[in-house]
């Protein structure tokens, strides 16, 4: 599923792990059908789209890291994918998203009720897929997780047009909404693969690091990536109130001008002044800033799986906590 244009430090990443993503590839098409004609057509749709995958591929190399040698991962895998795209259909109803992954949403191409009782189906279709494993310790992991992504959901929205959301704030939602799945698919990893809890807890700190990771530079790339390389328009997050990192920054090291048109911007949601913002941004540090925390988040996860075995497998997770904050998409 992993595109074939996909960067080659992506490609490096899961060559040990190739056999394994095929099968969870033919995991998700199987999966993916039903009766309904409609269903088929979105969720192949979004699916097809691509994507960078790190989700599928942390459960996969945690549990070969791990010594696993059966096929339960893939079916995890999978449903770790439709879990993540349940979320994206859902969230670009929400955000009112016309473009990601460098085409259109689904909910701009068939409409919003459409887009969201197929990220329903997809949900559903996840907990049918976890209950096959037979391990109750599985289906609390992944209930546990889609619990929390849905506050964290929630949060976020709360949180839009507000000038004054905190960093606290803000770091609640990434953790909520973004790392709580990277954190149980490094879990599940660990424990189909009969990992102790001591190594089952390092999965889950390298998971939710790593996410944090890539969602702050999810955060510098809306205002300093392209839209071919980003997959979603430059400034979505300006244009839907989002108090995102670099904005929570400046509003509290900018200018009193800077502020006022910052607060004036997330509270209207106005992308008509972006390239201010953005020069504002880029000149205040906020991106600096973000970045860094970026780092550090990758560094723990880097520290979290130090205990690891070391195997071609560890060092592709250890590549992976370098490629989420060194990377233009």
């Amino acid at each position: 599923m992993v595109s074939a244009t996909a960067p080659s430090a992506q490609i490096q990443l899961i060559e040990p792990i190739s056999a394994d993503l095929k099968a969870v590839d033919a995991v998700i098409r199987q999966k993916l059908h039903s009766e309904v004609a409609l269903v088929n057509q979105i969720a192949d749709y979004i699916i097809s789209a691509g994507g960078k995958r790190i989700r599928p591929v942390l459960v996969l190399l945690v549990a070969n890291a791990y010594g696993y040698k059966g096929t339960d991962h893939h079916q995890l895998a999978a449903v770790v994918e439709f879990i993540h795209t349940a979320t994206l259909l859902h969230d670009d109803v929400v955000d009112e998203s016309s473009m990601r992954r460098g085409r259109q949403t689904a909910n701009a191409l068939f409409g919003n009720a459409a887009s969201v009782l197929v990220g329903d189906f997809l949900y559903s279709r996840a907990f049918q897929m976890m209950v096959s494993v037979g391990d109750i310790r599985v289906m609390e992991i992944l209930a546990d997780a889609t619990n929390v992504i849905a506050e964290g959901e929630v949060l976020q929205l709360l949180n839009m047009h507000d000038p004054d959301v905190s960093e606290e704030r803000y770091t609640q939602v990434i953790r909520s909404k973004t790392a709580k799945l990277f954190e149980a698919a490094g879990q599940l990893g660990a424990l189909i693969a009969g990992a102790d809890e001591t190594q089952i807890e390092a999965a889950a700190e390298y998971g939710r690091s790593l996410g944090t990771a890539f969602q702050l530079i999810d955060d510098v790339l809306d205002y300093s990536g392209q839209a071919e390389d980003i997959g979603k328009n430059v400034g979505d997050d300006l244009r839907e109130g989002k108090a995102t990192l670099p904005l929570i920054y400046l509003m509290e090291h900018g200018t009193a001008e800077q502020r006022e048109l910052v607060r004036t911007c997330i509270e209207n949601g106005d992308e008509q002044h972006f390239d201010t913002v953005l020069h504002a941004v880029t000149t205040s540090g906020a991106l600096d800033y973000t970045r860094n925390k970026a780092e550090e988040a990758s560094a723990t996860a880097t520290a979290a799986i130090a205990g690891m075995p070391d195997n071609v497998f560890k060092d592709a997770l250890l590549k992976l906590s370098a490629f989420a904050v060194n990377r233009n998409h």
